[in-house]
């Protein structure tokens, strides 16, 4: 009648990039992730040493040197942190390999990253690994991790 349009509130869950156990954030040892300064999500306890696309998308960012971290946005604008281990840049790369480029189209289930999970704890790296929405997204509403114990996901509302 005044012209005014609902927007339609989408959701989207998000299940672990990595095989492992997944732990609160609240376990993890960095109090930018624990205290969810950068944003909310669990952590993995890696049993494999890959990273896959949790959806399709594509990779807004991926630190090219250290090759532990990356960025994958969702069609709609959603984007995740996904970062292998802790303290785990100072390794510049070493025991990561990287599938792909920023920029690159992804598809769900794809490769991303891989890492040497024994050369990483052998450096004396802890492997516990965030994957967060990253606070400041203007098109994200809310953000909740459901599930108990070791079965967690996030769901996004958008």
């Amino acid at each position: 009648m005044f012209g005014f349009k609902r927007k339609q509130e989408h959701t989207m869950e998000i299940f672990s990039p990595i095989q492992g156990t997944t732990r609160s954030l609240d376990e993890v040892e960095d109090e930018a992730f624990s205290s969810r300064a950068l944003g909310d999500g669990f952590a993995v306890e890696p049993s494999e040493g890959k990273v896959t696309a949790p959806f399709s998308g594509k990779i807004a960012h991926i630190m090219e040197k250290s090759k532990h971290a990356l960025i994958l946005e969702h069609d709609s604008g959603v984007q995740i942190l996904i970062h292998v281990g802790m303290n785990t840049v100072s390794l510049k790369g070493e025991g990561f390999t990287a599938h792909v480029q920023t920029g690159d189209r992804v598809v769900q289930g794809q490769v991303l990253l891989e890492f040497d999970i024994p050369l990483i704890k052998k450096a004396g790296y802890e492997l516990l690994s965030p994957v967060i929405v990253p606070n400041g997204q203007e098109i994200v509403k809310e953000v909740q991790v459901l599930g108990k114990g070791a079965d967690l996901m996030i769901e996004v509302k958008y």
